[in-house]
């Protein structure tokens, strides 16, 4: 069954109120420092420092749009009550922003939040460019009010592609975080239809776990326990492995889905006849672009060898996080969720790859001679973020935000 929200009022282009927001967007989030970096070959050099950026990073179209409708809503409804079902975005500059604007969080976010038991059929609901899972769309539909939906244009374009398979009978096994707002809403798009099954794994290893269940069987207990947060109710791995489909959380790690796909096809391949495959197994088309092309273009930067990598970026944002991963191949890596992080050259708060909470690292960047830092951001980072960090950076070798900006002016 669909999600009951027909007839309910729901917004999805905006309210043609871009100019009218456009000032306050460009104060809060743009940067003249970094619309001058990518005018001049992503690079900046002030006396023994240099600093490359990646050539794509930074605020996404699905970004830029949802952020974009949030200050429309408040502009085109100054006096009315209006809540968001869980952060806009992960990122905690454009989320206090909000929260300044007297948005009120139904979930995330930081400080006191408010319940749906709080929401009134007169007042504004945003749904994140995350989406809504449709449980919450339903408990909406039944209190009536007008929902704004930021949603993301490739996230929906997953919900299409795990409904399909619930339709068909296919088990959606979904690479991504099965906490993650994107994946809970993706997996609750496949529990509307009779039969609809699930199964979200993190990881190659998990993927693994996969594989060798459906090449031979093995301890069902021993799966069902494994993976008993991460598949849909009354999952079966002995039915429900049996036909598959692949979809994926759009921020993950785009060459690792591919391989998961490929690690599962071969498993089916094994089980069944060559000529069966396809009766059996669906690969998907839901990589994000924009995902793809910051991880692209992080492998590229890594090519020009600096000497430490810079990751800006929300630390629940798993699209960054994993830009952090790629880094770590190459060259220190330190994943920052805003400028006041870098503390000194002497000292660094950051949160690798692999923790859950910030740490300090010591003597991270050299004090003298000439040092190249990569810098990269998340697609949920405003470039005014990215902006404070270079500057931060700079000041750290003993430069001024003033003749940082004469370098930049020499250069016009």
């Amino acid at each position: 069954m669909p999600t009951k929200t027909r007839g309910l009022p729901i917004i999805r282009r905006g309210f043609g109120l871009k100019e009218e927001v456009a000032d306050t967007l460009q104060d809060e989030y743009k940067s003249h420092l970094i619309q001058h970096l990518r005018e001049n070959d992503f690079s900046l050099e002030v006396g023994d420092l240099r600093i490359l950026l990646a050539k794509e990073f930074g605020f996404c179209y699905g970004v830029d749009r949802a952020v974009d409708y949030a200050y429309e809503t408040r502009q085109m409804f100054p006096e009315k009550t209006i809540y968001i079902t869980s952060e806009i975005i992960h990122n905690p500059r454009v989320n206090r922003n909000l929260r300044e604007m007297d948005v009120r969080f139904l979930s995330g976010g930081d400080g006191e939040n408010y319940s749906y038991d709080d929401v009134r059929p007169e007042d504004i609901v945003i749904l994140p460019a995350f989406g809504a899972s449709v449980e919450e769309m339903e408990k909406l539909a039944e209190i009536g009010c007008t929902m704004v939906d930021t949603t993301c244009g490739s996230v929906m374009n997953v919900w299409k592609r795990v409904e399909k398979n619930a339709k068909d009978g296919y088990t959606s096994i979904i690479h991504g975080k099965y906490t993650h707002e994107e994946t809970v809403a993706t997996s609750s798009r496949v529990l509307q239809f009779p039969g609809g099954r699930y199964l979200v794994i993190r990881d190659e290893n998990e993927a693994q776990i996969v594989c060798d269940y459906i090449r031979q069987g093995d301890n069902r207990e021993e799966f069902l326990e494994k993976f008993r947060n991460a598949v849909s109710p009354d999952f079966d791995p002995d039915r429900d492995l049996q036909k598959v489909g692949l979809a994926n959380q759009t921020t993950m790690l785009s060459s690792e889905s591919m391989y998961i796909a490929r690690m599962i096809e071969e498993a089916i391949r094994t089980r069944y006849e060559k000529a069966k495959c396809s009766e059996h197994y669906r690969s998907f088309d839901t990589i994000c672009s924009a995902t793809q092309e910051r991880q692209d273009a992080m492998l590229n930067l890594a090519e020009l060898k600096p000497d430490v990598f810079i990751v800006v970026g929300g630390y629940n944002s798993s699209n960054t996080s994993h830009l952090c991963e790629i880094g770590m191949r190459y060259a220190p890596t330190y994943h920052i969720s805003e400028a006041d992080c870098i503390v000194s050259a002497k000292e660094i708060l950051h949160k690798p790859f692999t923790g859950r909470e910030e740490v300090v690292t010591d003597n991270w960047l050299i004090s003298t001679g000439r040092v190249t830092i990569g810098i990269t951001s998340g697609a949920s980072t405003p470039d005014k973020v990215v902006e404070e960090t270079i500057i931060r950076l700079l000041e750290c070798r003993g430069y001024t935000k003033d003749s940082i900006m004469a370098e930049c002016q020499a250069k016009v």
